[in-house]
């Protein structure tokens, strides 16, 4: 039953997507998962040695990376070395960014990591799924909605400077989740669509759902440990 299910599933997935589209996806995705490994050695780094911590030197280079990156042109390949060894290198620095959050969540309990990569992979590839088989364009219409919700983010985030709200940290949070869900659903189309329209600039595409994969680890990192410290006090009264 379970190798029907699979060959069934493989079938489907090879009468949606053209064969440029699928090896499209296919360097996307190992684009995705070469930035997820060097965002996890940029966070090994802070962790585990003082070679470069998280703060303003590692934010300014990421950013400068990510600028290298959309700045340079894909040029029909011929800029792909000089482009991954960008995202690559602005994922290592994502992951050492995090570093000040992998450490909190060490002191409330280590194992919170492990859940949260295995949670948001398992979220990652159910919404990555269902973009894939669904009708074509369903889910591009919440590009507008989506980014709304990102500018709504970022005056809540403003606003509780001022307040200091446990209320708006926690909306903030748990509303960037949502978005970042369903930014996997809306990219992953916007990526099909933009190859069988002619792009082949997977390195950007991959750098797209690489946001979207790191927004909902540090989301669910924060919940679970906020979870995790909620319980660890009602044992301690």
């Amino acid at each position: 039953m379970a190798s029907v299910g699979i060959n069934s599933f493989i079938n489907s997935f090879n009468s949606r997507l053209e064969p440029p589209v699928k090896q499209h996806l296919k360097n996307v995705y190992a684009c995705l998962a070469m930035s997820t490994l060097a965002a996890g050695v940029g966070a090994s780094i802070h962790l585990f040695t003082n070679i470069l911590q998280a703060g303003f030197l590692s934010a300014i280079g990421a950013i400068i990376f990510f600028l290298l990156l959309i700045s340079t042109p894909d040029d029909n390949g011929k800029g792909m070395t000089k482009r991954v060894g960008y995202l690559l290198g602005f994922s290592t620095l994502t992951g050492v960014g995090m570093g000040p959050l992998l450490e909190h969540v060490i002191m409330v309990d280590p194992s919170i990591i492990i859940t949260a990569f295995v949670a948001t992979s398992v979220v990652f590839v159910s919404f990555t799924i269902c973009s894939i088989f669904s009708e074509r364009g369903k889910w591009l219409y919440m590009g507008g909605i989506l980014f709304t919700m990102l500018n709504t983010l970022m005056l809540l985030s403003l606003a509780n400077i001022f307040f200091g709200s446990s209320l708006l940290w926690n909306a903030q949070v748990y509303l960037g989740l949502l978005a970042m869900c369903g930014f996997v659903l809306y990219d992953t189309q916007a990526i099909i669509e933009k190859r069988r329209m002619g792009s082949k600039d997977f390195v950007a595409h991959s750098l797209d759902l690489f946001v979207d994969f790191i927004g909902i680890f540090k989301r669910l990192l924060i919940i679970l440990t906020q979870k995790e410290q909620e319980q660890q006090k009602k044992r301690r009264n």
